[in-house]
């Protein structure tokens, strides 16, 4: 089970009522029911999707009635995600196929760290049409040789679906730096790195390129290798090979960037690799550039970093492996967090050279700016 996180609850359940199986939404959208282990993170990773308007966390699965957090592994149930989607812009097969790439399809004891039935994977179908494309997916992926183990994720009929208490939903959202460091410390993007680095399933509708999965403009096809030490030590000054290579840190107030105001996007400066953007810039008075929220999660890696007599989360590239900074939960609303980087790190592109600089996607994030 996962950490408990104390708090008061008061009457939790109250305007959370079980629901009827997946499938029975608006009449655009359509409903799935999926199991991936902590429902935390599915929930954060699928809201991240075009096309989908809405995931819950909740219990399905068991015999007992109006489970709750406390006795919904006795009474039966697992952790899942109901997820409402639009069909026009996401079809359920290609659901399915970003499901796939989130979760570890061959575990049949759990989840990464979360051990146990209540944290297996499966996928509910509610009509018959749900049914045959969850078993035609599941063969596929069985049979495209991406994995060297026999699928182990069920596919069950639909029950009911119980909303789980109202703080567990959206808890990325409103426990980001507990989300986060539980997280890393289950070790769920270290094992999906490995099991899914370099391999794709087919997926019409890509994720929104404000949130999440990179624009098909910037897959890391697109992106620079990363070149040798030797070749870095050539490429980049001093201060940025001391910087991303060595966890340095450069001066405050005598970088590049701590007071750039012009619209853009910042990147990897090894990689290119699109990691913040200025419209989630501010002055933090630290003398580094400090952002609210990255622009692509998923082109940032957060580590635990014990460095300094302390214990901080460190902010490094994907794709690159460079050191960019630190993020601290001293930040302004929404998120209440403050990326702190290194100039030394990143490279700007200016609003109006995105198109000609290979990152087109952008532009439409910066509707004023002509080319």
């Amino acid at each position: 089970m996962k950490p408990f996180i104390p708090m008061i609850i008061f009457f939790a359940g109250w305007g959370m009522l079980p629901e009827a199986f997946a499938g029975q939404a608006g009449q655009n959208t359509e409903q799935a029911v999926l199991a991936g282990g902590c429902f935390w993170c599915l929930e954060a990773d699928l809201q991240k999707v075009k096309g989908v308007q809405e995931v819950l966390s909740g219990y399905t699965g068991g015999t007992g009635t109006n489970p709750t957090y406390d006795d919904y592994i006795q009474k039966g149930h697992i952790e899942v995600v109901q997820v409402t989607f639009d069909p026009a812009v996401i079809s359920y097969p290609d659901l399915l196929n970003v499901f796939w790439q989130k979760v570890d399809p061959v575990d049949p004891g759990g989840q990464f760290c979360d051990r146990g039935h209540a944290y297996s994977t499966a996928i509910f179908y509610t009509t018959e049409t749900q049914r045959k494309a969850a078993q035609a997916s599941r063969a596929a992926l069985e049979q495209s040789g991406l994995l060297d183990q026999p699928v182990a994720t069920k596919i069950r009929q639909g029950s009911i679906f119980y909303p789980a208490e109202e703080y567990h939903q959206n808890y990325s959202e409103k426990n980001p730096i507990r989300y986060k460091f539980y997280r890393f410390k289950c070790g769920r993007d270290q094992r999906l790195e490995e099991l899914w680095e370099g391999k794709t399933l087919p997926v019409a509708a890509l994720e929104a390129p404000t949130g999440g999965k990179m624009s098909a403009s910037m897959t890391p096809k697109k992106m620079s290798p990363k070149p040798s030490q030797e070749e870095l030590k050539k490429r980049l000054t001093p201060l940025q090979y001391k910087v991303t290579q060595e966890e340095g840190t450069e001066a405050a107030f005598k970088n590049t960037y701590w007071d750039n105001t012009k619209p853009g996007i910042y990147v990897d400066i090894v990689s290119g690799e699109p990691l913040f953007s200025s419209l989630d810039k501010y002055t933090s008075g630290t003398g580094w550039p400090s952002f609210t929220k990255p622009l692509e999660p998923d082109n940032i890696v957060e580590r635990e970093d014990k460095s300094w007599f302390s214990v901080r989360i460190e902010v490094r590239s994907k794709h690159a492996d460079s050191h960019l900074g630190h993020v601290f939960t001293d930040g302004p609303a929404p998120t209440g967090l403050r990326y702190c980087m290194n100039s030394a790190a990143l490279r700007f592109i200016p609003a109006e050279d995105l198109e000609k600089e290979g990152y087109g996607a952008y532009t439409k994030l910066f509707p004023t700016i002509k080319p």
